[in-house]
């Protein structure tokens, strides 16, 4: 005995299928909006860990005060490249203080214009509070400076600012930067 599909249980049918389709569709959509929200969440964590520094200007210039507007910061290092002869300094307060490597900078630009400016690049470790975790982070900065010349005992020598040259800062990668900087 042969049966016909009626109409009714064709409509009937695909209403079967367009509730499974939406079902699939809602279900879907929930599952993107999910892993949007967990990849928003993630990057948000790791820019407010990331650390970004600041300098400012104290003493006249003699000093560059360290600072991070979204962090404690616990200890830093600066190391120096190798060409300048300085040893690594390890601050009380995160500075970086111009009598470290003044004399030896100023040796390098004799012979040319008094009024001089340029960059030092520096290779700066911090230790910081991020909420309850310590982090460390390592990276190359440029301290700026600029001299000018006096009637009397030689050249002025002032620190102006900092830039971040290179976030993941290596001991090579200071190295290249004091080659680039020419001095």
């Amino acid at each position: 005995m042969k049966r016909w599909v009626t109409v009714a249980e064709l409509v009937a049918l695909a209403g079967v299928v367009i509730a499974g389709l939406t079902l699939w569709n809602s279900w879907s959509e929930r599952r993107a909006s999910a892993d949007e929200k967990v990849a928003v969440a993630a990057g948000e964590a790791r820019s407010r860990s990331r650390l970004d520094l600041t300098a400012t200007p104290a003493n006249g210039g003699e000093r560059l005060v360290l600072a991070s507007g979204d962090h404690e910061l616990a200890e830093v290092s600066i190391a120096f490249p190798k060409a300048l002869g300085v040893s690594a300094k390890r601050p009380a307060t995160p500075a970086i203080d111009s009598a470290w490597f003044r004399e030896p900078l100023l040796k390098r630009t004799d012979g040319g214009a008094d009024a001089r400016d340029g960059t030092l690049p520096v290779l700066v470790t911090a230790r910081y509070w991020d909420g309850e975790a310590a982090r460390t982070a390592t990276a190359v900065y440029d301290v700026v400076w600029e001299t000018e010349g006096r009637v009397l005992r030689g050249r002025t020598f002032r620190l102006t600012a900092m830039r971040l040259s290179d976030r993941g800062g290596t001991p090579a990668a200071l190295e290249r930067a004091w080659k680039r900087a020419g001095l």
